[in-house]
């Protein structure tokens, strides 16, 4: 009688190896495959698809189980994908999750995101990639909602072809399970982060900043977006790519510059 193989599932984050929605992530994810977790042995948030250059990286084995590996590095998140194709896993892993980021990476944000450019770095390799994020900045978010859709999402992306490359984007509002109203399938909203800079002065008299800021929607009413599906109880999904051509504006490009 032959048995199934079980996919190999890669798991990384950028809240840090100890971050509890990475913890989550790993218990939910256990039953379905092997599980290699190399994430940064700290926070990395907010670093995009920054990779480590002028300094080593640094690989501290921190689990080692049936099924089960578990590794902290000293870079990013995307140094964390890095590592593990080329140094840890002898072949590509089936899938990719990275997450559970504590916070949002809906719309603009996925521009800054080092959860999200962990998940595009495993598309750009073909290894199907899903980030996942909840609208709950604390130190210890609720994830129920999560808990309860990421078996259901998981046993469909599975059927995916392995190796398509396919890159989702979810966000996950900070509602109870029974509040949500299911999965949308949007885009990005077209959207701003409006900065400010606190700024202070140290002891030594010198001028420093923290900074802060505000989310605004350009289009708040627009239905189709990822925005307007948090914000009506739905969980968002995003497919996104690493293709960053304007499309839309290359007959005005040439008509600009030829």
């Amino acid at each position: 009688m032959s048995t199934l193989k079980k996919p190999n599932i890669l798991i990384t984050n950028d809240d840090g190896i100890d971050a509890p929605g990475l913890q989550v992530l790993i218990k939910l994810l256990k039953p379905f495959g092997n599980i290699i977790v190399v994430a940064p042995d700290k926070g990395q948030s907010a670093k995009s698809h920054s990779i480590t250059l002028m300094d080593p990286l640094r690989l501290n084995k921190v689990i080692e189980e049936d099924d089960y590996r578990a590794y902290s590095c000293s870079g990013t998140s995307v140094d964390c994908v890095k590592l593990a194709l080329n140094e840890i896993l002898d072949t590509k892993p089936d899938m990719l999750f990275s997450g559970i980021n504590h916070g949002t990476n809906s719309s603009i944000s996925i521009i800054y995101s080092g959860t999200m450019a962990a998940a595009l770095e495993g598309s750009i390799h073909g290894i199907n990639s899903i980030g996942l994020s909840v609208l709950d900045y604390s130190s210890n978010p609720d994830f129920s909602l999560v808990e309860k859709y990421l078996p259901l999402i998981l046993k469909k992306i599975a059927k995916v072809n392995v190796g398509s490359g396919l890159c989702l984007n979810i966000n996950f509002p900070k509602i109870s399970p029974v509040e949500a109203k299911g999965l949308k399938v949007c885009r990005q909203a077209k959207s701003a982060w409006i900065e400010e800079f606190d700024k202070r002065t140290d002891p030594h008299h010198r001028d420093y900043y923290w900074l802060t800021g505000e989310f605004i929607n350009m289009e708040p009413d627009a239905e189709d977006t990822d925005d307007w599906a948090l914000k009506n109880n739905y969980i968002s999904v995003v497919p996104v790519n690493t293709d960053f051509t304007a499309f839309e504006r290359i007959e005005e490009t040439k008509n600009i510059l030829l």
